[in-house]
């Protein structure tokens, strides 16, 4: 199967990085290439690093970048630091971050990510490590019930995890459909009728076996101290949780003196550290949503470093 990925908000995040010719970006999470090609385009003297814990993703953007000269990089970008470090970079200039799953892994069965087909139960984004199988399998349902009611906000928690270790208590759930049914089987009969209940389930199983908020924010973290003064970091999430982890890390960098409101003057000394390029989150307009419908609970946050 071929790697691809619609590329999301696309102008407008390579508009809000405000490339340099000769400066230095990296995309954290290159997927098929898509926003490193237009990246890419842009720099003259410039490097781009391209990061990827998938292989298959990195191996798709090398061919598709193949007229230009970036660095790939196979390790998740809470690795940045360090991997930048190793080229001998302390600075750049531009960070972008989309952290959406790709079509790629979304549409080929065998990484298990969608509740539509019949699959293994993997969801690991690297293809190594803890999988899917193993969290539904093997954690205590008072662990499995948190990892529901927080990474996927999901009301009927407690039910749908009495219903999994009903299940494996008889054998192991392997399969995407499997988990599927027995989500259906305990949500009320008119949530079934209304949509597809395993949304969140999955979303939640998703985001433990990859450490997605964790990664995240470490990657926040690391990619805003290694901004150069002037540069931009670009972000887009793709559902709530990610959102606001963003949204509250950049309110952090933007928050000048924390001093009481009674206070006279100011005695902490604080100064913000950056500043919104966007004042709100920028959506996906009408053609693309039309184009590509996983577009539609994307939002994209740009900061700039004072």
């Amino acid at each position: 199967m071929e790697f691809e990925h619609k590329s999301v908000l696309l102008e407008e995040s390579i508009d809000g990085l405000a490339i340099k010719p000769d400066g230095i970006y990296v995309d954290c999470t290159t997927g098929g290439g898509g926003h490193s090609l237009e990246i890419a385009k842009r720099l003259s003297s410039g490097t781009l690093i391209c990061f990827d814990q998938d292989s298959e993703a990195i191996e798709a953007a090398k061919k598709r970048l193949e007229d230009y000269a970036p660095i790939f990089v196979t390790r998740n970008f809470a690795e940045m630091r360090e991997a930048l470090n190793q080229l001998n970079i302390d600075r750049v200039d531009g960070i972008l971050m989309d952290l959406g799953v790709s079509s790629y892994q979304l549409d080929n069965r065998q990484r298990g990510f969608s509740y539509h087909d019949d699959a293994p139960l993997d969801m690991r984004m690297s293809g190594s490590g803890l999988s899917a199988r193993d969290v539904v399998n093997e954690y205590g349902a008072d662990r499995l019930a948190k990892i529901l009611y927080l990474y996927g906000e999901e009301k009927y928690a407690p039910s749908i995890v009495k219903g999994i270790v009903r299940a494996r208590e008889q054998s192991p759930i392997e399969t995407t459909s499997q988990l599927a049914e027995i989500i259906k089987a305990n949500v009320p009969q008119k949530l079934r009728k209304e949509k597809n209940p395993c949304r969140k389930t999955f979303q939640a199983i998703r985001i433990e076996v990859n450490r997605e908020l964790e990664v995240l924010e470490k990657g926040l973290a690391d990619g805003f101290d290694i901004l150069k003064n002037g540069g931009r970091m670009a972000v887009i999430t793709f559902h709530s949780l990610e959102d606001r982890a963003v949204k509250n890390a950049f309110k952090e960098y933007c928050t000048g003196c924390t001093c009481p409101p009674d206070f006279p003057v100011c005695v902490c000394g604080g100064r913000p550290r950056a500043e919104l390029v966007n004042k709100k989150p920028i959506t996906a307009g009408e053609a693309e949503l039309e184009a590509n419908p996983r577009s539609r609970s994307a939002k994209l946050r740009v900061i700039e470093k004072l």
